[in-house]
């Protein structure tokens, strides 16, 4: 059974556009009580939400009871992204908000729960780059710092493919499907889907396996998420900017995870940022996943993840 959601409201927020708005942020706590216990904050990714453990948990395979994340060792919190719907709570005003104003809004959470220290703060994909900005503002804040398949800037290739969801959630018919079958391509890799379907046809629908599965993916991700929280979502990708002299006086061992087929946050950037840091003798380490399932691995390869995160997290 999952914890209940707790709630926090922070009032006259101001972005870094210079709105004002009321913040409304929900947030679950799993494992020991609060102030017991090291403390663990995962930042979810773009259609994730609170639950990372528990019956319903998108990453109960890492945390929970005897789990690498153990809920009997840490206390383990996360915090939704405000405006992602999963407590039924809109920002309608979506362009006013940038990846750092979540990073404020988490500090400010994290600030009004008194918690001054994390063991470790770990995030994948757009959780991990919300990370980033937040140890540029706190350097201090954390022991440890996770990225997983994510990066500290939204580089070109990046907000290119941003641009096209935008494109495609403008779109009058069905836009967030289409938008999610996109993203489904920038998610995994052409040896993945070619390896999975080799062009089997369904002949009951009368299309190939292939396209039946993104369509599958379209429809259900409709069904649950809101095309309001998935525009906010697509705009924080766009305005990931933790500036590398803020990122450079972190004081957390930073440990980044990349994916080798990542089409999203590619290898090649997370090797560059490694060296950058290295070089910046800052305290970083670089660990792989080697999968053909491209940025969607840190999902899926829970075996090669759980080795990497046994000699971090313990």
């Amino acid at each position: 059974m999952n914890p209940p959601l707790q709630h926090i409201t922070l009032r006259n927020f101001k972005t870094e556009s210079g709105n004002t708005a009321d913040i409304h942020l929900s947030y679950e706590v799993f494992g020991r009580e609060l102030h017991s216990a090291p403390i663990v904050l995962v930042n979810h990714a773009l259609t994730g939400n609170s639950a990372v453990s528990g019956e319903k948990g998108w990453w109960k395979t890492l945390v929970g009871e005897d789990k690498i994340i153990d809920t009997g060792r840490f206390t383990v919190i996360c915090f939704n992204i405000p405006g992602n719907g999963y407590e039924g709570v809109f920002i309608e005003s979506y362009k006013d908000f940038k990846t750092k104003d979540i990073a404020r809004i988490f500090l400010l959470g994290l600030k009004e729960l008194k918690i001054t220290k994390l063991h470790s703060l770990i995030g994948g994909s757009v959780g991990g780059a919300i990370g980033w900005e937040m140890l540029a503002l706190e350097n201090g804040l954390a022991e440890n710092f996770i990225p997983v398949a994510s990066d500290y800037r939204t580089t070109d290739w990046l907000h290119s493919q941003c641009l096209v969801q935008t494109f495609l959630l403008n779109h009058s018919e069905e836009p967030l499907q289409k938008a999610r079958i996109h993203a489904m391509l920038c998610y995994r890799t052409p040896e993945s889907i070619n390896q999975r379907f080799n062009k089997d046809f369904d002949a009951e629908k009368g299309l190939l396996k292939s396209h039946d599965w993104l369509n599958y993916h379209g429809k259900t991700l409709n069904e649950r998420f809101s095309l309001k929280a998935y525009k906010l979502m697509n705009q924080l990708l766009m305005t990931i900017d933790a500036k590398f002299d803020d990122i450079r006086k972190i004081k957390a061992k930073i440990h980044l995870i990349a994916v080798n087929s990542d089409l999203f946050f590619p290898e090649f950037e997370v090797k560059n940022c490694y060296e950058i840091l290295k070089k910046s003798n800052v305290d970083v380490s670089y660990h792989e996943i080697n999968s053909i399932h491209g940025h969607d691995a840190f999902l899926m390869e829970y075996e090669q993840l759980n080795e990497i995160l046994m000699k971090i997290v313990n």
